[in-house]
């Protein structure tokens, strides 16, 4: 090898192992800058993203999953995404659970009358015709429902638990019918998911086990738990009427609705983003998850009104069903199995002030996305950690391994006080947080398309 060959040998080698140490070399990275400042300033000044989603909630209302008032939302999902041109913009299909809450109610017969505002729990069953009139038994735990269990049979229990996380609370939703028909009771109410009271009841799913007898199950307010208990400890024997009509019916058709941009170096690697359509049947799931799917669609809208063209294909998907079933999240494992995606991103934090983009990944992977930071953070203090996470994404991430992404928000609490009750409205939604939220997804999905 001469000198002059040499010397060019080792320029080479000098460049590649500089490319290879670094995400972004000086130039790109001033260059990252100036696309990362035009999405920030392109999502600030936007108005059409609330407007969608007030539009979304007011006009389709509640989403849940088998209803019409969803089907008719995702058809108009995907007009709106054929408008803003998006390629292969299409609905698939996915076969759906079909609960139907009916007619109900809750009412207080002794030692007075009241009414007692109630939701039943997703996949409940109803009551007989009659409802059912039965005095209460009220426990904290179910450590304490087996101590009285002799007291059980015949009554209808009251989970009466403190509020302390969300995950602490959701047990007795999900599993407390099982655990006071076991010992049997005729029907189990629990206080609802939430940190406050205000006469708000929250629903969301519940389970029953095939080998234990079948009861109705539903959420009361803080107020009416903490009023049962009193009267119990009094000893005046509270008594309360329960009705309920909730029926299963056979699985529908439903969609899965996205629109992607192509990439222009790797079409076929592909960056996943989305939320769930679907909500429950009381308010209008504006932060649970309307905001989440306006949010990430628009961050793809924004790259596309940008002129912004990735290396990599990026794909919005409007999963369906999170709530009573991930059968959306399923299908779409299945159907896109064989695709070659190269990460998964969730938004379904409740939209406040974007605070942490997680990322589950290989540490190689995970120091190049701690390199977004500094873009991030033109936006608001957000900081990349790890532990990115998503319910409609994990069937396909689990399945493949694949990189998982999120974004987190700091609801100051307030997330709580809306999910899953009639309390969830476009209301609840700051414009400018809407609109930060989404910058802030942009940002970390068009990084990440355009790492090496």
């Amino acid at each position: 090898m001469n000198g002059l060959r040499y010397t060019t040998f080792i320029l080479i080698i000098a460049i590649m192992l500089t490319h290879n140490n670094s995400s972004f070399s000086a130039d790109t990275q001033k260059n990252y800058k100036s696309i990362v400042q035009s999405i920030i300033d392109k999502a600030l000044s936007d108005s059409v993203a609330y407007q969608r989603l007030e539009y979304m909630c007011d006009t389709y209302g509640p989403r849940l999953s088998g209803s019409d008032n969803l089907n008719k939302a995702l058809m108009w999902i995907k007009g709106e995404m054929q408008k803003d041109g998006f390629a292969n913009v299409k609905a698939e299909e996915v076969y759906v659970p079909h609960w139907v809450r009916g007619n109900e109610w809750c009412k207080l017969v002794s030692p007075r009358e009241a009414k007692m505002p109630m939701l039943g729990l997703g996949g409940s069953i109803a009551t007989p015709k009659d409802g059912i009139t039965a005095p209460v038994l009220v426990v904290h735990s179910y450590e304490e429902l087996e101590k009285k269990a002799n007291e059980a049979k015949g009554k209808i229990v009251v989970f009466n638990k403190d509020w302390l996380g969300y995950g602490d609370a959701v047990q007795f939703r999900t599993h407390g019918a099982e655990k006071a028909a076991k010992v049997g009771a005729v029907a189990s109410l629990i206080r609802s998911c939430s940190p406050i009271g205000m006469q708000n009841p929250h629903t969301g799913m519940m389970v029953y086990s095939d080998t234990i007898p079948k009861i109705p199950h539903a959420a009361i307010t803080h107020e009416d738990a903490l009023l049962l208990e009193r009267l119990e400890a009094r000893g005046q024997n509270p008594v309360v009427h329960l009705y309920m009509e909730a029926q299963t019916l056979p699985d529908v058709i439903s969609y899965n609705v996205m629109g992607e941009i192509r990439g222009t170096e790797k079409p076929d690697e592909i960056v996943v983003l989305g939320g769930h359509s679907d909500s429950w049947d009381v308010g209008t799931g504006a932060d649970d998850d309307g905001g989440g799917c306006i949010a990430t669609w628009h961050a793809l809208k924004l790259l596309k009104e940008l002129g912004i063209k990735p290396k990599r294909t990026i794909r919005a998907v409007m999963f369906v069903n999170e709530e009573n079933g991930v059968k959306g999240g399923k299908a779409y494992a299945d159907k896109h199995k064989d695709e070659k995606h190269h990460l998964m991103f969730e938004f379904d934090s409740g939209v406040f002030t974007p605070e942490v983009i997680g990322f589950s990944g290989n540490d190689t992977l995970m120091e190049k996305v701690k390199g977004f930071e500094k873009y991030l953070q033109m936006v608001d203090s957000i900081n990349v950690t790890k532990g990115g996470w998503g319910v409609d994404i994990s069937p396909l991430a689990r399945l493949d391994n694949i990189p998982v992404m999120s974004l987190g928000t700091n609801d100051e609490g307030k997330y709580f006080w809306y999910h899953h009750s009639p309390a969830d409205t476009p209301d609840k939604i700051d414009r400018v947080v809407l609109n930060k939220c989404i910058a802030a997804i942009a940002i970390a999905v068009y990084l990440y398309s355009e790492l090496d």
